[in-house]
């Protein structure tokens, strides 16, 4: 494709939406292709509706298979309607989640294997993959103090409410996918302050981004 797909994750409490916010109005000053800042769930009419269903804290009994079926839906939608056609017309694309989140949060948090929810998700996207992934990473103790300190500034989902045990797993698959695949994904000590995560992932795409940055 023309464009260039890129994502960021991170467990609960990385602070991917305050870096996101920051980077993304440096990333459009330095580069000569327009960048579209987009999210998992969401991103697309249905899928924003998806979301909806997925994060309501109400929906106390909604199954883990049912909840990874939902996120790959999700997906195929946000990628029929948004990222292909941003890819298309040469586009930057920068996803906010995409298929490590399902792996790490319905394969390892909810225990229903990780193999299995990317086999999924290979099927929702038709293998369609970021060339580079930004993990900001975080011990789980540290994210879950930042939601707790935060509560009154941003939506308090089912996930937010899992326990510390679940959140662990969730960022030992992110770990492991790490070292899986070293090439695609760079890993962002996103404990140190903002700015200096900030520029820590401008640098990161720096490279990446060369052919399109501004001299």
């Amino acid at each position: 494709m023309a464009g260039t797909f890129i994502t960021f994750e991170g467990p609960d409490g990385a602070g991917k939406t305050s870096v996101l916010k920051a980077l993304i109005p440096k990333l459009q000053a330095h580069l000569s292709r327009p960048v579209r800042l987009t999210r998992e769930p969401g991103g697309a009419k249905i899928s924003e509706a998806i979301r909806e269903l997925i994060l309501d804290p109400a929906n106390t009994e909604m199954d883990a298979r049912t909840e990874a079926l939902l996120y790959a839906a999700s997906r195929r939608q946000h990628l029929r309607e948004v990222i292909r056609p941003a890819l298309a017309a040469g586009e930057i694309v920068i996803c906010d989640r995409f298929v490590d989140s399902s792996v790490a949060y319905q394969g390892a948090g909810r225990q229903i294997g990780e193999a299995a929810v990317l086999e999924m998700n290979q099927f929702a996207t038709e293998g369609l993959a970021p060339v580079r992934t930004l993990y900001l990473d975080v011990p789980s103790s540290t994210g879950l103090a930042r939601i707790e300190a935060h509560r009154g500034d941003r939506q308090y989902d089912r996930l937010d409410r899992e326990s510390i045990a679940f959140h662990e797993r969730v960022r030992g698959a992110y770990l492991r996918l790490a070292a899986q695949e070293p090439g695609r994904i760079v890993t962002i000590d996103a404990t140190k302050p903002l700015a200096q995560v900030v520029e820590d992932c401008l640098n990161t795409l720096h490279s990446v981004l060369a052919a399109s940055w501004l001299a």
